[in-house]
């Protein structure tokens, strides 16, 4: 009843934070039974490689109760509000499209070896498919064929971004809480329903996983079944919202919101590549690991990217409210920073 009355008088800032106390609740609850389960079961990251930076066995299964918060937040919110037909459609798209991400996260994580990059792409695609034909895609491109191949691309490069940057503890949870708020703040005036309680629930699945995760003695990994599933899940709301109600360069700020994920996706592939490898086989060029070689501890490094991602977040905000010649300039500021912080990672060896 009193929900309803929330809904009626409008106050959605209201149930945005319910959506997201939920998912938090569940998921700092859930969390500890999940590391039991994957220790009962050896569903557990073994150091097995020299790519791997843990010492000790570490179980899985993390990311099970971020999902679970995200989806059991929407679910209950829904039940006890109406949402508009077009809100709902859209939440059923992305849910559906993250059980196959889900899905496909489980089968990896559980396999002694994994999948093949090439099958996850398939299950990666088939997710991306599904919420296209939602109508969850880029709106402002023509024709409708480039839209849907941009769209694809842009999804299955986010869901993987994310899989890509977890390689340090708190790294690609503390990214995603952080992307969530900045989409939840820039979306907030214009009341883009589903991109709200999307971003509000996995932000609060996200913070209910990280005290785990940082934990010395409760430590668990997200897995691929979390990096895959938030990484999904923020491909989608990033497409759910309007960047260019001021200036016509305001379709950039999902760069800069998920700049972090994008930037080591390119970086680790530039690097192998210049190798001759692989991209799609693991190596230690990842950012993180670079500024760890050079002295900086994973304390001083999960404090410095969750404050870069802040700046980003607001700069992003800002290029949705500024004059377009403003806006130009802030973000080629930004990517002349970050041509400059290549550079000088690059001469960090990793060998």
């Amino acid at each position: 009843m009193g929900l309803k009355m929330i809904t009626t008088i409008k106050d959605n800032h209201v149930l945005y934070l319910i959506t997201f106390s939920i998912a938090f609740l569940i998921s700092i609850v859930l969390t500890p039974l999940f590391r039991m389960i994957a220790a009962r079961f050896n569903i557990m990251d073994h150091p097995f490689t020299e790519i791997k930076t843990h010492k000790l066995p570490t179980p899985y299964l993390g990311g099970l109760p971020i999902w679970i918060g995200w989806i059991i937040s929407l679910f209950l919110i829904r039940l006890f509000t109406h949402f508009q037909t077009g809100t709902l459609r859209s939440l059923r798209g992305i849910i559906i499209g993250s059980i196959i991400i889900i899905i496909l996260g489980l089968i990896d994580d559980i396999l002694p070896k994994g999948l093949g990059f090439k099958k996850k792409f398939l299950f990666q695609i088939l997710a991306a498919l599904t919420i296209v034909l939602y109508d969850i895609r880029i709106h402002f491109i023509s024709p409708y064929l480039i839209a849907f191949l941009l769209s694809m691309v842009w999804i299955v490069g986010i869901t993987n971004a994310f899989n890509i940057v977890d390689i340090m503890d708190g790294l690609s949870s503390g990214l995603a809480f952080i992307s969530c708020a900045a989409f939840l703040f820039i979306a907030l005036p214009t009341e883009h329903i589903y991109v709200n309680f999307c971003a509000a629930g996995l932000a609060g699945g996200c913070l209910g996983f990280i005290p785990y995760n940082l934990s010395e003695k409760r430590k668990i990994f997200m897995g691929d079944t979390g990096s895959l599933a938030i990484g999904f899940i923020l491909a989608a709301t990033s497409l759910g919202t309007s960047y260019s109600t001021k200036n016509q360069i305001g379709f950039l700020a999902p760069l800069l919101m998920l700049a972090i994920p994008i930037y080591d996706t390119l970086l680790v592939s530039y690097f192998r590549i210049k190798k001759g490898k692989s991209p799609f086989l693991g190596s230690k060029d990842h950012f993180a690991l670079r500024l760890e070689l050079s002295g900086f501890s994973r304390k001083h490094i999960l404090s410095i990217t969750y404050f870069v991602s802040a700046f980003l977040s607001f700069a992003a905000y800002m290029i949705t409210r500024m004059d377009v010649e403003g806006a130009l300039i802030l973000f080629v500021i930004v990517f002349a920073m970050a041509i400059f912080i290549s550079y000088r990672l690059g001469k960090i060896s990793v060998d």
